[in-house]
């Protein structure tokens, strides 16, 4: 069975081995991006685990702001007790376990968390292909990012919480 959990430092690892593998050299997280997130945002930096195996991950921090910001990339700090915005800077599920909904089990848990906290919004960027699967789950599409992370063209979407 498949179960959703808060992050932990052991976990590292298979973060990074996921991490790699859904996303270019670029685009990726380095493990010191994960080290201070681990450390830093546990409270907003889940898992996907059966059997003692990792399939997938979510994570980012509460910001102010309803978008996400390159500096976000570099810079974290902790969450605020309660209201703020959301933000996912990466969620990634292991190639071998794609397509059995554990992306859309780990949006549910992360939006779940942030409403328990009073966020207002669920903030993310994405690339234009995965504008589909976010628009399934409620998110509004709010036009190309300023985000320039990775070279690549992102995506503003946003969920109200």
């Amino acid at each position: 069975m498949i179960q959703v959990r808060n992050v932990k430092m052991e976990d590292l690892p298979e973060l990074m081995t996921i991490e790699n593998l859904c996303f270019t050299k670029e685009e990726a997280a380095t493990e010191e991006a994960f080290i201070k997130r681990i450390q830093v945002i546990p409270d907003s930096f889940f898992v996907a685990e059966e059997e003692g195996r990792i399939l997938g991950l979510v994570n980012g921090p509460v910001i102010q702001q309803p978008y996400i910001t390159d500096d976000l990339f570099q810079e974290i700090k902790a969450n605020p007790e309660t209201s703020g915005h959301q933000s996912i800077l990466g969620l990634a599920v292991s190639p071998a376990f794609q397509k059995r909904g554990i992306a859309s089990r780990l949006l549910t848990h992360i939006e779940k968390e942030a409403k328990a906290k009073k966020r207002e919004t669920i903030t993310l960027t994405c690339k234009e292909n995965l504008i589909p699967f976010y628009q399934r789950h409620g998110y509004i599409n709010e036009g190309v990012s300023n985000s320039e992370y990775g070279g690549v063209t992102w995506y503003n979407m946003v969920k109200k919480l």
